[in-house]
């Protein structure tokens, strides 16, 4: 079960991403866009706000989230609020009621290990001039998602996660490029590694307890889960120290944005 209040810690480095992908996304005045994964429903509001001319649909697989966009569209009222739905739907099969003009994802595909075939059929949906944008965290290989699966392979946690399955993570921007460009689209594809300062006690814990680690916190009960959420955060620490100015999070992302 997803929880917003728990996602929409680190709100602002979560952001940043959406917006450096929406910047690159040349639609002057689409009529219908699509938000795939919006999560709480704060940046998908920002698609009405950036085509005042647009229906927005957000999509999402958690009812706790889709309940949490709800408020944010009912809070946004007036004539944006009227052009803003949200509805629960799962990505990997979702039909629009419409060709969309726009199709947006940002950080939900590493959760979909088709993803790529994912890909390919909202590429299909798009008319001439359509556009697709999705950005997909890239960090199997750091260190976060290492000592995950090192702990999990323990005596302590063998049986419980030994066959835990953690998110898919992205391919290479190229596989991506290579992907569309067969399927006739013009692409943009390109990754950024952000360094993210965070501030408090155990931040990278607090960041992944929010996303990368709900396979963990869904295999184990209440007590279980916080034992192995403090051993992990041991090793964090060791990984990650605390430096005067805050903690530093390597961060890799990378970014499609195609237009057929």
């Amino acid at each position: 079960m997803w929880d917003p209040g728990e996602y929409r810690r680190f709100g602002a480095e979560r952001s940043r991403p959406f917006y450096e992908l929406l910047g690159r996304i040349g639609a002057t005045a689409p009529k219908f866009v699509a938000d795939i994964g919006c999560g709480p429903g704060e940046l998908t509001a920002e698609l009405c706000r950036r085509w005042p001319g647009a229906r927005v649909l957000g999509v999402d697989s958690s009812p706790e989230m889709i309940e949490a966009a709800d408020a944010v569209r009912a809070g946004l009222g007036g004539e944006a609020g009227a052009r803003l739905r949200f509805e629960v739907a799962d990505a990997a099969d979702w039909q629009p009621p419409e060709p969309p003009d726009v199709i947006v994802s940002n950080a939900m595909l590493q959760w979909l290990p088709d993803h790529e075939q994912v890909v390919l059929r909202w590429a299909k949906l798009l008319p001439a001039g359509g556009w697709l944008a999705f950005q997909i965290p890239g960090n199997n290989r750091a260190a976060t998602h290492a000592l995950i699966r090192e702990l999990a392979a323990t005596p302590r946690w063998r049986t419980s996660l030994g066959e835990l399955g953690l998110n898919r993570q992205a391919d290479d921007p190229a596989t991506y490029l290579d992907l569309l460009a067969r399927e006739g689209l013009a692409v943009d594809a390109w990754e950024t590694t952000y360094l993210h300062v965070l501030d408090g006690d155990d931040p990278v814990l607090r960041w992944y307890r929010g996303t990368g680690l709900r396979p963990v916190i869904a295999a184990l009960n209440g007590d279980e889960q916080e034992e192995f959420l403090a051993e992990y955060a041991i090793l964090l620490r060791k990984q990650y120290p605390r430096q005067p100015y805050g903690t530093v999070l390597p961060f890799r992302r990378v970014f499609v944005v195609a237009r057929r």
